[in-house]
């Protein structure tokens, strides 16, 4: 499937979240030159739609997508709430093996959450519209062969010892006013 092809289809779709989220994962799996979740592993042990998991709140939920130390995804119907989807993706984490990626997406929109330790957190956004560039096709691919390559280089602390240098320095001019 070229981009072109892809975008149309899923701009022309008027399909709800559970008619159309696994053909959409799939079509974007062909896309990217990716093997579907059945063709790479067929038991489901490490990638599949639909993993059965538990929320942090102790409640039973199910990830749209997951791919063990990749990603986890959840998907939502055309313009809803991603900033919904992603609170759910958090509370299944976890009991995922907390994947170092976080995708939501309406099929109209994408959003790959970074999650890893000790990492500041970053969000890659774009549009069906955009993945006509490489970059964004790039992100979606090393969501699935190397997820490495998505890892924010800044940590937490050098975030922090970045703030404090700041705060220092503003300290210092407030008092040479």
């Amino acid at each position: 499937m070229k981009p072109p092809d892809f975008i149309q289809k899923w701009q022309a779709s008027e399909l709800n979240e559970s008619a159309a989220a696994q053909e959409h994962f799939l079509d974007l799996c062909h896309l990217l030159g990716e093997a579907t979740p059945a063709e790479a592993d067929p038991q489901g042990a490490w990638f599949r739609f639909e993993r059965l998991t538990q929320k942090t709140t102790g409640k039973r939920g199910f990830a749209d997508v997951w791919r063990k130390d990749c990603f986890g995804w959840e998907y939502k119907g055309k313009h809803l709430d991603l900033d919904e989807a992603y609170a759910q993706l958090q509370q299944y984490a976890p009991k995922l093996g907390n994947p170092p990626l976080l995708i939501v997406s309406d099929m109209a929109e994408f959003r790959i959450h970074t999650n890893w330790t000790n990492t500041v957190s970053h969000s890659y956004n774009f549009s069906l519209e955009e993945l006509i560039e490489p970059e964004k096709r790039e992100w979606l691919k090393f969501a699935f062969t190397d997820p490495e390559r998505l890892k924010p280089s800044q940590t937490r602390q050098q975030l922090t010892e970045q703030v404090a240098e700041n705060f220092a320095e503003l300290s210092i001019r407030l008092r040479k006013s």
